[in-house]
């Protein structure tokens, strides 16, 4: 009985809440209702933590640098073209870096955007085969929280975005990323072209950097909205939650950081030996 209620309750608040989202989304693909992509999300976390690694417990890692290649650099040309309908449908066109609202009209600028947005959204989705060819390759020390919590936490809160507020503000954090996903996956495609380009990976600590160079950012831009006396961003929960992303994600970052680099354990086979010469000439160093 008291189960009942409760389920009766829920259902009308959320009856009520999704009367105020955005009517040109609702029937975009996924965009029906959150339940989807939280079953989508829920078997993704399943299975890299736990299907997964059982499945392939007793079987040989699969060979997957042709699928790699071709995977990586489809998100590196997927990425470029996100940025460039970012810029066009706003951040190149007329969008400013202050207290920009999101436009809900259903003119062509603005119904691009809108669309951009669900683009964004559905390439995190994509993004999950990341850690699913990690644990088919049995590269499970690299499925970290930090890995899973990123790919697990993005397209869902990335569903509110555009089915309440695709446009304004709140976007430039995407189009940041996209072009960070440019570089990124550019590198991960050349690391899956095999050893023979192992020579030009040498700029992966660099690669760390950009991404926490890019949540500060992040940080910075969205947090000038708590400094302006008025700027009436029609939904400014996802301003905090964007806030919270930049603040979360810098000091996983940066202690990932400190981890993956302090020792050289993540560095390219290039740059290992050099690293760990110099560690070791560090402490011959101290020793005399």
């Amino acid at each position: 009985m008291v189960f009942c209620e409760f389920t009766s309750t829920a259902a009308q608040l959320y009856d009520k809440w999704i009367k105020d989202a955005d009517p040109r989304t609702k029937d975009w693909l996924l965009m029906s209702s959150p339940l989807p992509q939280t079953l989508i999300i829920v078997f993704y976390i399943y299975f890299v933590m736990s299907l997964g690694p059982r499945l392939m417990e007793n079987r040989k890692p699969f060979d997957l640098k042709r699928v790699l290649v071709i995977y990586n650099f489809s998100v590196v040309a997927y990425s470029l073209y996100m940025c460039y309908e970012f810029v066009m449908s706003g951040w190149g066109t007329g969008y400013s870096f202050g207290c920009e609202l999101v436009d809900y009209s259903r003119s062509p600028k603005a119904m691009r955007m809108a669309w951009t947005c669900w683009l964004y959204y559905f390439s995190k989705f994509i993004e999950m085969l990341d850690t699913i060819f990690f644990v088919l390759r049995k590269k499970h020390n690299q499925v970290t929280f930090l890995h899973v919590y990123h790919h697990s936490i993005m397209p869902f809160t990335w569903w509110f975005g555009v089915r309440f507020s695709p446009g304004g503000l709140g976007t430039f954090h995407a189009l940041l990323n996209c072009i960070v996903h440019v570089i990124m996956y550019t590198y991960y495609g050349l690391s899956a072209l095999g050893p023979a380009y192992q020579k030009f990976l040498w700029w992966k600590k660099h690669l760390t950097s950009v991404q926490l160079i890019q949540f500060v950012i992040i940080t910075c831009h969205i947090s000038q909205y708590f400094f302006m006396k008025d700027c009436p961003y029609q939904y400014p929960i996802f301003i905090y939650i964007i806030a919270l992303y930049g603040i979360i994600f810098l000091f996983l970052f940066l202690n990932f950081w400190y981890h993956a680099y302090t020792k050289g354990k993540r560095l390219p086979k290039v740059l290992q030996n050099s690293t760990m010469q110099q560690n070791n000439n560090d402490i011959h160093h101290k020793k005399d």
